[in-house]
């Protein structure tokens, strides 16, 4: 009987694994049909290299092939570690007790793709481990020393290379991903079935497109689980809403404070919950805060331009913020392409004589693109104008800047989404700082092409031929007390980039932070958390940031408190603190309703 019983659940089993394969094929099939329907209606593609990357590679290659002496010493040694890693691996099968992996040059480390046990436990997974870390190591480290290539060559070359080996990482593929094997035959294919369907609601999601979600995307909802910090919005255009928090003070600092945040993201990471939130953090050390809400734009903002979103944009909202107060000076800070903005009003206003702005505080804003990190493998005469194409609309779609910033970090930002999401079936884990992460913004195609043009291409206001509003600025024009924060581990604006125009503001009193971590971590880090961080130095004549770092004290833990140590000296007596819209009126609840608008439910 129990032998008939278990034949009965061996054929249940079975029984299972073939009905989830069919549902598995089944389901395949619709995803490649949506897919192939996305194409259709998109058309055949026109540029056929969208990201000019054949002139790096020709680079490359004509590199390679100038250094015969040096690839054929660099492939020498290559195949010499490839040999000593059979040979550790041939022992392990044959079971030698002491068989270890030997240490390789140049081998690329393991990182967390690699924590299932299999992965070091069993000798062949651990063989194909070690072998893709060796290759891809190598591979990385060549193209990176090969020769002499311009740098943006190199910089393009190294940057599409690294995301061909994350892409060829054993662990993306089902057959050669331990945990995934284990996981089909312990689920009978389930994982496998959950994963597609969660394939085909993210291909609905993305209109064609894969959008892989990195979240739970029902977790959360802006205005209930974050920014949530109580407000009004006391203002609006067509391009923003302003929006007044309210005090959690009785008395205040009189100069209020307005933050203008990147437009290609949205405003609440600097308001995603309680303990992470600036905004709650600054109304408790008694200032009034403002912020702009930039809209997420559509064909409606086909015409913005850089000069309106000065105009419109944080100029409004300055004459709005002063008129709420009734005040005349008040504290202006920039987050990223916020701050750039913000660097060229200021360069503006100094050329105007207006002395309205009291402060002004860039994070990890860049106003120096010489070395632009990693975003500027995207920018060049050619991809300007594959980028122009794309926002025929008047806007560039959303899920095309989402994609260039996943792109950065495809390891941790796609491929591990991949196997967890489709391979393995789960539902992603809800974090609010992923899914602000993957509310993303289209952007305005005028602004969008007068940035990458004026900033990422040609750099022309560091080198001193920008004009904005008809007027020339430079960096040299920017005036007054300016607290200027970078992040160490930045690749978006890197730390050095962010020096490099810091000190080119010769009219100005900088002082310059820069604290620990990246671009999102380095710049919301509360106090109470206790994290990282920050070196501070009054002398900016230093050339190099490193040369900086030498003379630099070192600070543990957030660098909020002396910016508000900063600030506070500078933002003049004690008032009563400030109902929102007390003199413009209030339109709605904070976070407003600009914010909510997302650009996969449009």
């Amino acid at each position: 009987m129990a032998k008939n019983e278990e034949e009965q659940t061996l054929i249940e089993q079975n029984a299972a694994f073939v009905a989830n394969m069919a549902e598995v094929y089944d389901t395949s099939q619709k995803i490649w049909t949506r897919f192939l329907e996305a194409q259709n209606e998109q058309g055949a593609p026109t540029n056929l290299d969208p990201l000019n990357t054949m002139p790096a590679w020709v680079e490359l290659t004509r590199t390679m092939l100038d250094h015969p002496q040096d690839m054929a010493a660099e492939t020498l040694r290559y195949w010499e570690a490839q040999g000593k890693l059979w040979q550790a691996a041939t022992l392990r099968w044959l079971g030698a007790p002491d068989a270890t992996m030997p240490e390789l040059p140049h081998m690329a480390a393991a990182g967390k793709r690699f924590a299932h046990k299999e992965w070091s436990e069993n000798a062949l997974f651990d063989y194909l481990k070690q072998s893709y870390l060796l290759t891809s190591g190598w591979i990385n480290h060549t193209v990176h020393t090969v020769g002499e290539m311009h740098p943006r060559d190199r910089k393009k070359a190294e940057f599409y290379t690294r995301n061909f080996v994350e892409a060829m990482n054993p662990a993306n593929f089902f057959a050669l991903n331990p945990e995934v094997m284990e996981a089909t035959l312990e689920q009978k294919g389930e994982n496998l079935v959950r994963g597609l369907h969660m394939m085909l609601e993210d291909l609905e999601r993305g209109k064609g497109q894969l959008l892989i979600r990195q979240t739970d995307m029902d977790a959360f909802e802006v205005g209930r689980d974050m920014a949530v910090t109580p407000g009004k919005v006391i203002w609006q255009n067509d391009i923003l809403q302003l929006i007044q928090y309210a005090p959690a003070t009785d008395k205040v600092h009189s100069i209020p404070l307005l933050i203008v945040p990147p437009w290609i993201n949205k405003f609440y990471v600097l308001d995603l919950n309680d303990k992470k939130s600036m905004v709650k953090w600054l109304v408790a050390q008694g200032y009034t805060v403002f912020m702009v809400s930039w809209v997420n734009p559509t064909e409606k903002q086909k015409n913005e331009t850089w000069d309106s979103y000065l105009t419109k944009g944080t100029i409004a909202a300055m004459d709005k913020v002063l008129e709420e107060t009734g005040v005349s000076k008040l504290h202006l800070a920039g987050y990223c392409i916020g701050g750039t903005l913000v660097g060229t009003l200021m360069a503006y206003l100094s050329k105007r004589k207006d002395t309205r702005v009291a402060s002004t505080t860039f994070f990890t804003a860049q106003l120096d693109f010489a070395d632009a990190g990693e975003l500027q493998v995207f920018v060049d005469d050619h991809t300007i104008k594959a980028v122009d194409e794309e926002m025929e609309k008047g806007y560039l779609p959303a899920q095309k800047m989402a994609s260039a910033f996943n792109m950065l970090r495809s390891n941790d930002l796609i491929w591990s989404y991949v196997v967890n999401n489709y391979m393995l079936g789960k539902d992603p884990f809800p974090f609010d700082l992923l899914y602000w992460n993957a509310d993303s913004t289209a952007m305005p195609a005028k602004v969008h092409h007068f940035y990458l043009e004026n900033f990422y291409d040609e750099n022309t206001f560091a080198h001193g031929d920008l004009s904005v509003l008809d007027t020339p600025i430079t960096l040299a024009d920017i005036k007054g007390p300016v607290y200027h924060v970078a992040t160490r581990e930045d690749h978006i604006a890197p730390a050095a980039s962010v020096y490099a125009g810091a000190r080119q503001m010769e009219k100005a009193k900088v002082r310059f932070v820069l604290s620990g971590s990246g671009h999102i971590a380095g710049v919301v880090n509360p106090p109470a958390a206790g994290k990282y961080q920050f070196w501070t130095a009054p002398d900016l004549s230093p050339v190099s940031l490193q040369d900086w770092m030498e003379t630099a004290e070192e600070t543990p833990g957030s660098w909020w408190t002396d910016w508000d140590e900063w600030l506070s000296e500078r933002s003049g007596r004690m008032v009563n603190a400030r109902t929102p819209g007390a003199k413009l009126g209030t339109l709605e609840e904070a976070p407003g309703a600009y914010v909510k608008v997302r650009f996969d439910k449009q």
